[in-house]
């Protein structure tokens, strides 16, 4: 692998409502409330400003839903990948309708767009030991990388690596980009998004960042629209459930434009085609 300087920001195109419960999709409230576009175009302009490209993985029922959003994002310069269609967990799909999708995603953004999706990223990290399966149906569908093992407790493997990897199995070479997480005593912290990257320190952040970079490694953040929206909406659930999925009501854009000044990003598809070239 060269030697990488830049990062990557990725943003999980989803609503606020949008969460994974056990007992599966939550209804979707009235259109009026719906606040991904918004929350978007701050995001897009926020890269715009500092000229920073990301990658953002688009749910497949939201750019059906709104068919401007893929085009938008694409005209600014940035990545469009797949975090499937309906949001549910990969465990609870069969491989048939793990496919299915798959391939209703990469219609609907093509039609679009007219580019197709070499990313992945499953909804909640969703994709483990136990749905293993799911990477040779990613491969037999074409996809160069894969960004859905997170090296944390409880919604990944926590001894997990903390570096990209190519997966290990039949066909053409899959890699597996894992976020970004903060070591400590107490194990992997989420440092690289959601609740974790607007909770910790803004220092703890860059500290984790660098020490990548160091090492020649990219740091991979991730990012929701609502936690751009610091007064949106919210379902109700219990406390836990609730802090996981929203965490605290900061802003998270402060963070994102200073990480803009600091450090260079790039999109995922870049970088992995920059691996493939010199591989």
């Amino acid at each position: 692998m060269p030697l990488l300087t830049h990062n990557i920001l990725t943003v999980d195109v989803e609503d606020w409502y949008h969460v994974c419960t056990p007992e599966g999709a939550v209804p979707v409230p009235p259109r009026g409330s719906w606040r991904v576009r918004p929350n978007l175009e701050r995001i897009l302009t926020l890269l715009d400003e500092q000229r920073q490209k990301a990658t953002f993985f688009m749910l497949g029922s939201v750019a059906e839903s709104d068919p401007a959003l893929a085009p938008m994002i694409c005209a600014a310069g940035h990545e469009i990948a797949s975090h499937g269609y309906s949001h549910r967990l990969v465990s609870a799909l069969t491989p048939q309708q793990f496919r299915e999708e798959l391939q209703l995603t990469e219609r609907i953004i093509m039609a679009q767009t007219g580019q197709r999706p070499v990313g992945y990223r499953a909804p909640q990290w969703s994709l483990t030991e136990q749905t293993g399966w799911a990477f040779a149906i990613l491969r037999e569908q074409g996809y160069l990388y894969d960004s859905s093992l997170n090296p944390l407790p409880f919604v990944g493997n926590s001894g997990g690596s903390r570096t990209p990897y190519i997966l290990e199995g039949e066909g053409d070479v899959l890699w597996e980009i894992p976020p970004l997480v903060t070591r400590s005593w107490i194990g992997n912290l989420p440092t690289g998004g959601g609740w974790g990257f607007r909770f910790f320190p803004f220092r703890t952040v860059c500290a984790a960042i660098e020490a990548l970079n160091r090492e020649d490694h990219p740091a991979v953040l991730y990012l929701h629209p609502r936690e751009v929206d610091r007064d949106g909406p919210r379902l109700e659930l219990p406390a836990l459930k609730r802090f996981v999925s929203y965490g605290t009501r900061t802003d998270a854009a402060p963070r994102l434009s200073e990480l803009f000044r600091r450090y260079r990003f790039i999109t995922l598809k870049e970088m992995v085609y920059e691996w493939q070239h010199v591989s």
